[in-house]
């Protein structure tokens, strides 16, 4: 077990992993590193036990403080540092971390611990004033809208405290505390309660993660990718997220922040930047990456920092894909013997086929199309809606029965419930890293990003359809053609796969069989699968109606039907599978 510095904490050692229930995703994987003796900061965790106490009391669990303390000792000796103190001040990164990846739906805090006297001790130490002050700017705009939960614009980078604290006092919000043990009390309490944020719960809704998890909090020394040209920040896929080729894949700033990144405030540079500035460091980080992947089974996503010319690495998890890149990923590490095809069929699910076998641009429909924007593609296929600029907006509109198009600046964790609605989302800056692109691919929505500031005018309430692929926007609703599975080779393995494992027959509705199929079309509540139980109560199969739904699939298979009848027989395939892990009380997730 990691040290315990009590019975609410664990300081992240090299000697062994803890659950990630108990630590959280985030911790899980900086033990991991540690445990590899990969370059990792220093840190340590809050359990997912003193949120759940936390969330119920309301407040800090009796010991919590003092063990906190102790983690910041800890942190101390390990760095060299003193916590908020010279001459060579400690900051600290306070993160969210479910054991569940929830990319960018909880609170982070970042360059906790600054004050002015510390950053007159970092600009002494390292020589440069600008680097001091972007700092501690940083830190308040952070702490001012993640703690303070203040709606403000963006800090002058060329002011100071007096003027961002009269900035913070105009916006209504109160006061930083003025001790770094204060501040790191009030972010941590802030990590806490963003569990039940709105953006986590609709997250948590959409993909089926249970409410009463809770998040720990990983607290881990800061490495500056902001300290100077040999400095920077970025994110690397073991392999490519967007189309499952097997090459890595990632995006790097100079000078900036990981926040600069994953944001989108900032259109970063691919990888072949680094490699062009440090060769010897991106060889590194691209090992560093094929060895988590060898380690975990599965594409690696991979969040670092170089500062002044060393390599850390800050956070590795499973990657969220584009349903293309899921099914690549799956078939391929079978044949390369990584996994087996059980495996496979766990990470496919029936809700990316379906956006596979979407409908998708006709042959030359884009030709004949007028091009209202472009950027790079962050999650492929196709989406056709009214241009909506707002994501509250973007909810309604759907719920109304209205097919939109989101389009943002950026889009923030706040954003969430709109791309749940809208079928594209588009932006006008961040890459293929950012907050928008890597939730887009976890929902499989189309997304384009970094299409410019131009696209946020003149297109509110137009008629467009995305095609994510190409990164490109077409006026108007372009003609569209739907795709058959069995066109695709990859979809054919992964069928033999799920037809081997599935626990009943799926027909499509052109190899109906000769057995007698009730038709849940015909019958009145037949589109709900809470109905399915007593209309399927002695048939042998059944076709239409639920069945187009995994809790219609789900249904068929607790009834023991022998077969069913869909119009692409993959997606019901993947469900039955998946009903039948549930069945044996494994998780399918």
């Amino acid at each position: 077990m990691a040290r315990s510095l009590g019975r609410w904490t664990l300081y992240l050692d090299d000697t062994a992993v803890p659950e990630r229930s108990l630590i959280g995703g985030k911790a899980w994987s900086i033990a991991r590193m540690r445990g590899m003796g990969l370059p990792v900061p220093p840190a340590f965790v809050i359990t997912t036990d003193a949120c759940r106490a936390y969330l119920a009391q309301g407040d800090l669990p009796a010991g919590l403080r003092d063990e906190i303390g102790a983690g910041i000792a800890v942190l101390e000796r390990e760095s060299g540092r003193r916590f908020g103190q010279g001459p060579h001040p400690l900051l600290v990164a306070v993160r969210s971390g479910a054991a569940a990846s929830m990319p960018g739906m909880m609170d982070t805090v970042l360059n906790l611990g600054i004050d002015a006297a510390a950053k007159a001790a970092l600009a002494a130490e390292s020589g440069d004033v600008a680097f001091a002050r972007d700092t501690h700017r940083r830190f308040y705009d952070m702490y001012a809208r993640i703690v303070l939960k203040a709606t403000l614009a963006d800090l002058d980078k060329d002011a100071g405290p007096e003027a961002w604290r009269t900035a913070l006092a105009a916006a209504g919000a109160g006061a930083i505390p003025a001790t770094a043990t204060g501040q790191l009390e009030g972010a941590v309490r802030a990590v806490f309660e963003s569990w039940n944020g709105r953006r986590a719960k609709r997250y948590r809704q959409h993909h089926g993660i249970p409410d009463e998890a809770g998040t720990a909090v990983t607290i881990q020394a800061m490495v500056f990718g902001n300290l100077g040209r040999d400095s920077g920040s970025g994110v690397v896929f073991s392999r490519n997220p967007l189309t499952g080729a097997p090459a890595p894949y990632g995006e790097y700033l100079a000078m900036a922040q990981g926040e600069d990144v994953v944001s989108g405030k900032h259109t970063p540079d691919g990888l072949e930047a680094l490699n062009n500035a440090m060769p010897a460091l991106h060889d590194a980080l691209l090992g560093a990456a094929q060895r988590l992947e060898q380690a975990d089974r599965d594409i690696q996503d991979i969040e670092f920092t170089i500062q002044k010319g060393e390599l850390y690495l800050l956070q590795a998890r499973a990657a969220k894909r584009a349903p293309a890149a899921a099914v690549r990923i799956a078939v391929d590490m079978v044949r390369e013997g990584t996994i087996v095809p059980e495996e496979a069929l766990r990470r496919v699910n029936a809700e990316q086929i379906r956006g596979l076998l979407a409908p998708r641009l006709a042959n030359g429909a884009a030709a004949r199309a007028r091009l209202v924007a472009h950027g790079e593609s962050a999650c492929h296929g196709v989406g056709v809606g009214q241009v909506v600029l707002d994501a509250d907006a973007a909810e309604t509109a759907a719920a109304n029965g209205r097919d939109v198009v989101l389009i943002r600046p950026t889009t923030s964790p706040e954003d969430v419930h709109g791309k749940v609605a809208a079928r594209a989302v588009v932006t006008a800056r961040g890459g293929a890293t950012s907050h928008a692109a890597v939730v887009s691919r976890a929902l499989g929505r189309p997304c384009v990003v970094g299409c410019g500031d131009e696209v946020l005018q003149g297109l509110d309430g137009r008629q467009v359809t995305v095609e994510g692929g190409a990164g490109l926007v077409f006026d108007g609703t372009l003609p569209v053609t739907v795709p058959d599975e069995r066109d695709d080779p990859l979809l054919r393995q992964l069928e033999a796969w799920a037809r081997a494992a599935a626990p009943l027959a799926v027909y499509r509705d052109s190899e109906r069989p000769a057995a007698a199929a009730l038709d849940l079309d015909g019958l009145p509540g037949g589109e709900s699968p809470e109905n399915l139980p007593q209309l399927l109560a002695g048939a042998k199969g059944a076709a239409g109606g639920a069945l187009a739904r995994d809790a219609g699939v789900a249904a068929a298979v607790a009834c023991g039907l022998a077969f069913i009848v869909v119009p692409q027989a993959l997606p019901a395939l993947l469900a039955a599978c998946a009903a039948r892990r549930k069945g044996r009380g494994v998780d399918a997730a």
